[in-house]
């Protein structure tokens, strides 16, 4: 089975939690798939802005990107942490 890779976000999605796969040059001087998971800052013609869970801003020039998407809030692991010590 294949699938599609497409970029869903817009302007429209900023505050949303995202993940986007990108490609970026490897250590090795070819590329690698990566992706970026936090919450989408801004989009625009050229670029998506996502800041991730350390705080760090990561710019992803829109011609990297192959793939994107919204995705549910991340679990609350302090609630989850209490519910476990019973």
């Amino acid at each position: 089975m294949r699938y599609r890779l497409e970029v869903r976000l817009g302007a429209t999605d900023v505050g949303q939690r995202v993940v986007l796969r990108l490609r970026r040059p490897a250590r090795d001087g070819g590329e690698e798939v990566a992706d970026v998971l936090g919450i989408l800052e801004a989009a625009d013609a050229g670029s998506f802005t996502v800041r991730v869970a350390s705080g760090e801003l990561v710019v992803i020039p829109r011609a990297l990107a192959l793939a994107g998407k919204t995705v549910p809030p991340a679990p609350n692991r302090q609630a989850r942490a209490q519910s476990g010590s019973l």
